[in-house]
């Protein structure tokens, strides 16, 4: 037998032993089916009646393709017209092996068409050793449906929901901003991915301590300074969906818990100039009353009872976004940890963020003799993001752009200290 062993490597192609070697397992198999376990795996788990979606026919569904390697002959390939890339499903009838911690799992979509029925059924065949039982149910099974909701994260489009009378209208987002384009201090953006990242890893902290899952952040500073960018940057980074909620467009508190009671989990819910709403009421008895009635606005108190009060149960893994122009007058009772958990300032634009200004718009990712002068002109000036990323934009030639915004910002320098020395010389009334 050795003498044969050695023969075969040393004379029989690897790719011939391989087949070989796959034919006389699948021969000897045939004589030990008393030892496979198979799983059906209906794509509905009521047949009769096709309601109640079968999850982990869904999850074969999709993370089979993932696994087929260039040896299997039989697939179905086509393009779908809310997908960017190309589709595999697997073929009726034909095995797909599947190798999960040292043990073989094999799946067969079985299609057959029921009497009463013109339309043919699929089922799923999961098969395996019935030692591996234990492994199959605990560890193999509950490894596909997490690869599943993986891909499901990755391929998501994200939306972007308005609402209009009593409904939210959908769209896709198309803002491309994202962590790698926003010209925020690098330890900025890292300490807001590290939150985010954080906030998503303890699903079960929260439920262990008895809080909602959710995050609140409120977006502070100039117009201009990039508070729509980072939400855009946050949905596309996080894969969660948008709502824009308009405060203007809610008319009672019982108006504001049924529009964020439509909204789905693993979102995020943005309301923009919170300082600048008129319709948010005092937080008086008489107010209250009026909100959930037929008063005109909801009150404060509606608002703070969704963001840690009862109705702030409804939901979760939901991320609430506060923005404004002018932090100091937002009510207090607004602030504090537990509404508005991280205080994000967006500022002026700095050295650091002019850096990834310039790698977006002119493709300088290195350095630049001009860098250090607009740096320091920066450093004397208030100018936001938007103004300069405009400025950029009227060149095609990196090094003439940067002129133009030394130019620019020399003359804000100079409009300043003109205005600094009419301050300090003219009498006050």
């Amino acid at each position: 037998m050795m003498l044969l062993r050695t023969a075969i490597n040393d004379m029989v192609p690897r790719q011939l032993r391989n087949l070989i070697t796959t034919k006389l397992e699948s021969f000897f198999a045939k004589f030990q089916s008393g030892n496979q376990v198979s799983l059906k795996i209906d794509r509905s788990w009521d047949r009769t009646s096709g309601k109640n979606r079968n999850e982990l026919y869904h999850a074969a569904h999709e993370y089979l393709p993932s696994r087929i390697n260039r040896t299997y002959k039989t697939l179905k390939v086509g393009k779908l017209e809310d997908c960017k890339n190309l589709v595999l499903a697997v073929d009726g009838n034909h095995e797909v092996v599947d190798e999960f911690e040292g043990s073989k799992f094999t799946w067969m979509l079985d299609e057959k068409t029921e009497k009463d029925s013109s339309k043919p059924k699929y089922t799923f065949i999961l098969s395996f050793h019935e030692k591996q039982r234990e492994k199959a149910m605990e560890r193999y099974i509950p490894h596909v449906l997490r690869t599943y909701e993986a891909m499901k994260a990755e391929q998501k489009i994200v939306k972007i929901y308005s609402r209009s009378c009593d409904y939210w209208e959908q769209s896709e987002l198309t803002h491309p901003a994202t962590f790698d384009t926003l010209a925020l201090d690098p330890e900025l953006k890292t300490s807001i991915i590290d939150d985010l990242d954080r906030f998503l890893r303890r699903k079960e902290l929260y439920k262990r301590v008895g809080k909602p899952w959710k995050r609140g952040y409120l977006l502070y500073g100039p117009p201009g300074t990039g508070k729509s960018s980072l939400v855009a940057a946050i949905a596309n980074y996080l894969k969660f969906d948008v709502y824009d909620l308009e405060l203007n467009s809610v008319f009672s508190n019982s108006d504001l818990m049924r529009a964020i009671r439509n909204t789905s989990n693993r979102s995020i819910i943005v309301i923009e100039d919170i300082d600048c709403n008129k319709e948010v009421q005092p937080r008086s008895p008489k107010s209250d009353k009026d909100g959930f009635g037929k008063g005109k606005g909801f009150t404060l108190s509606g608002l703070l009872n969704y963001m840690d009060g009862l109705w702030s149960s409804c939901g979760e893994e939901r991320i609430m976004v506060f923005t404004t122009n002018h932090k100091e007058r937002i009510d207090g009772a607004l602030l504090r940890p537990g509404r508005m958990d991280m205080h994000i300032n967006l500022s002026f634009l700095k050295g650091k963020g002019f850096r990834v200004l310039a790698s977006n718009y002119l493709g300088l990712d290195g350095h630049h003799p001009l860098f250090q002068q607009i740096d320091d002109l920066l450093e004397k000036t208030e100018v936001t993001p938007a103004v300069v990323a405009e400025h950029l934009m009227r060149y095609e030639d990196p090094h003439h752009s940067l002129e133009a915004i030394v130019k620019f910002l020399t003359q804000m320098d100079a409009q300043n200290q003109l205005d600094l020395q009419f301050t300090t010389t003219t009498p006050s009334t």
